[in-house]
């Protein structure tokens, strides 16, 4: 006899189970479980939530080459994170954007320079990305009994462009690119930060979608790497399995595909057919128990349900004064020196007029880059340099034209701000020119800065107006420092040629244009490396949908770079002496390098010692070096420290064709240096790292 109350029970616990696996699970009353938004971010400050300390974009953090810096942005981001889900949770506030679970780092491999969405990552080198990321990590989520927040590692995998081929594209990889570069990153984080969740990307991956892919979520994430948190779709992404990838006919269909694959939750709202999809036999009830069990899990590490240290932190977190100092800290550590001429620092006491001219100039978009919260004041690099600059030396301003339009007031002629810049330059002693990019020309598909647009960039050039400004500044004869503000290369080639100096400041925060300011007038000396390779132009790199890495970055690319991985000057002028082995090498530690940092100037200075890598032997190895180590360090004006600067077991191994890892070579040379031992680097800087060759 058919039940029918047993039934409706049955049914009625099956909805809440499936209602349980969406990004806005509702209360379960009778359980006293509240409401809980799964969607939150906090790539470089909680946002979307209204007021937030910001920090610079990620691919500016990545330029610091620091993880105990790294560590702290995290923890500021959990703890005000708290400080605003308490308060939120105070007033029965469960919105998007509210929870403690952050979707963030985003760690794919900015592989290619068009790709918009590049500067939400940490660049293009799976060793720095998986150091920088696992320190991030560790700081979104502390170390205690209970999780300050959970921390994301998107996408995976196999995921960096185009935006706007996304949801219907099939990346297609080697098991060499897949295991040498697209994967090791993400299984540091699993592997070692422990991250609790894994989101994954839009496209397919050989044919799979990944948000539904068996071979990535099954047999990888959780069978090779063992990992024990929940996974994410991309949003809105099931949808497109039988939309625009066509693996699947049904939205039925395409969420038993993900759900059986191990995609516990969804980004969405297509696993309401979760439902018709087990009455059809598609997927069963365990599966979606376990979902579910794994997701409460993770609210239960959080301490939401009995409660944890965390309650207590206090609104006033947000956005304090000692947030935003390590802010600032962190946007002086990210800018990155590319050219010098002897003009910079600025002396104030020496200049009667300064010029700043440019879009970007006065521009708070270009402070913010993507995926930002508040703040309650905003500096310009314009606001900073006056401020800077009061009472000692006048400050004048022109906007000089648009970031793409031809002209500013509607009604007139083309270049109708162009007379003023050239003004304003003629009645300066030097100029600072202000150009680059914003969120409405790079980013990511349909987000909230590119409505209409993929967010990808055609080429690498500077938008033409901005090229015509630059090019009759110049005419002027007066000194030009050019301040880069961008989240990806651009092809930087004139201004390198007839341009005293310039400043790549990315995306530095709402507060930004005072860092800036603090390096333009010798307040501190600049320090960043680069992330990513600046080329010249597209010569010499794949197709944008190729995945092949073949000539794609630093360890692979054939051509000269404008401005190679790696490269940033100082004010000072730091060596690295005395390479010599300390300890090892062996299959459980590696070895650690012992080389001496020597500061030949007067100059205080922080720089970036960075160790690299080539396998002399082994045919399988990267055809260029690889980095396989670094460290900060701060020196005074003639000081020398000795480091010890540890290179890990696996930078000594290759990866075969058949994705294998394998320690293949026995010679290898080591470099340790400020800047890649490529010859270009060494053009640059004038200085070539310290060699060391070595049997093992």
């Amino acid at each position: 006899m058919f039940h029918h109350q047993e039934c409706e029970q049955k049914a009625k616990a099956l909805v809440a189970k499936i209602s349980q696996l969406l990004y806005n699970s509702p209360a379960i009353e009778r359980l006293d479980v509240p409401e809980y938004n799964w969607w939150n971010e906090g790539l470089h400050g909680v946002a979307r939530a209204g007021t937030a300390t910001s920090f610079p974009q990620a691919i500016a953090m990545a330029a610091m080459f620091d993880r105990q810096l790294m560590t702290e942005v995290g923890d500021i981001i959990a703890t005000e994170s708290r400080a605003k889900y308490n308060e939120s949770s105070r007033h029965r506030d469960r919105d998007i954007y509210k929870g403690l679970t952050l979707w963030s780092p985003n760690i794919n491999i900015f592989r290619d320079p068009r790709w918009g969405r590049g500067q939400e990552t940490y660049g293009e080198d799976p060793y720095l990305t998986g150091e920088l990321g696992t320190a991030f990590v560790r700081g979104i989520q502390g170390d205690g009994a209970v999780m300050k927040a959970a921390a994301c590692a998107k996408h995976f995998a196999v995921h960096s462009g185009p935006e706007d081929l996304r949801h219907a594209f099939d990346a297609r990889v080697s098991e060499k690119d897949l295991w040498e570069t697209y994967l090791p990153a993400f299984e540091k984080l699993v592997m070692e930060a422990g991250v609790e969740c894994v989101m994954g990307a839009y496209n397919r991956v050989n044919g799979e979608p990944c948000c539904g892919s068996f071979f990535l979520l099954r047999d990888i994430l959780r069978g090779r790497w063992g990992f024990k948190g929940h996974v994410v779709s991309d949003c809105w992404a099931i949808k497109d399995f039988h939309l625009y990838h066509q693996v699947t006919t049904t939205p039925d269909e395409s969420s038993a595909l993900a759900l059986n694959a191990g995609c516990d939750l969804n980004c969405g709202d297509h696993y309401l057919n979760l439902q018709k999809a087990v009455s059809k036999g598609l997927v069963d009830d365990a599966t979606i128990r376990q979902a579910a069990e794994r997701l409460f899990t993770t609210r239960f590490k959080l301490g939401l349900f009995g409660g944890s240290e965390f309650d207590s932190i206090p609104y006033e977190k947000v956005e304090c004064e000692e947030h935003i100092q390590k802010a600032l800290t962190v946007a002086r550590k990210s800018c990155v020196l590319l050219k010098n001429e002897r003009l910079l620092p600025l002396k104030k006491q020496a200049l009667r007029t300064i010029g700043v001219i440019g879009p970007n100039a006065n521009s708070r978009l270009a402070l913010k880059a993507n995926y930002y919260g508040s703040s309650s004041r905003y500096i310009t690099l314009l606001e900073g340099i006056q401020d800077e600059t009061a009472g000692s030396c006048r400050v004048l301003y022109a906007k000089g034209c648009e970031l793409v339009k031809d002209r500013t007031e509607p009604l007139a002629r083309a270049h109708d701000r162009l007379a003023e810049a050239l003004t304003v330059a003629e009645y300066s002693d030097v100029v600072i020119l202000c150009l680059g990019l914003d969120e409405s020309i790079e980013g990511e598909e349909r987000d909230e800065g590119n409505a209409v647009g993929s967010g990808d960039k055609a080429d690498l050039a500077l938008p033409e107006v901005q090229r015509q400004l630059l090019e009759a500044i110049v005419k002027t004869g007066k000194p030009v420092i050019l301040c880069l503000m961008a989240g990806s290369p651009i092809d930087l080639s004139y201004a390198q040629e007839h341009c005293a100096a310039i400043l790549l400041t990315w995306y530095p925060g709402w507060r930004g244009g005072k860092a800036v300011a603090d390096i333009l007038f010798g307040n501190v000396s600049p320090s960043g490396k680069l992330p990513v390779t600046f080329y010249r132009d597209l010569n010499g790199l794949g197709e944008f949908t190729d995945y092949s890495m073949k000539t794609r970055t630093y360890r692979y690319y054939q051509g000269e770079a404008l401005y190679p991985f790696g490269y940033g000057l100082t004010y000072g002028d730091v060596d690295c002496t005395d390479l010599t082995v300390l300890s090892g090498p062996d299959a459980d530690n590696g070895l650690t390098l012992k080389v001496t940092a020597v500061n030949n100037s007067a100059t205080t200075t922080e720089e970036v010692i960075q160790i690299y890598i080539k396998a002399q032997d082994a045919p399988q190895a990267v055809p260029n070096t690889s980095l396989c180590g670094f460290q900060r360090v701060s020196l005074e004006g003639g000081e020398r420290k000795d480091l010890e600067i540890r290179v890990r077991p696996e930078a000594f191994t290759t990866v075969d064709e058949d994705g294998s890892r394998n320690r293949n070579g026995r010679r290898f040379t080591l470099w340790a240096g400020t800047s890649q031992p490529d010859e270009r680097s060494c053009s640059l800087t004038r200085k070539r790292p310290s060699a060391i060759q070595l049997t093992w």
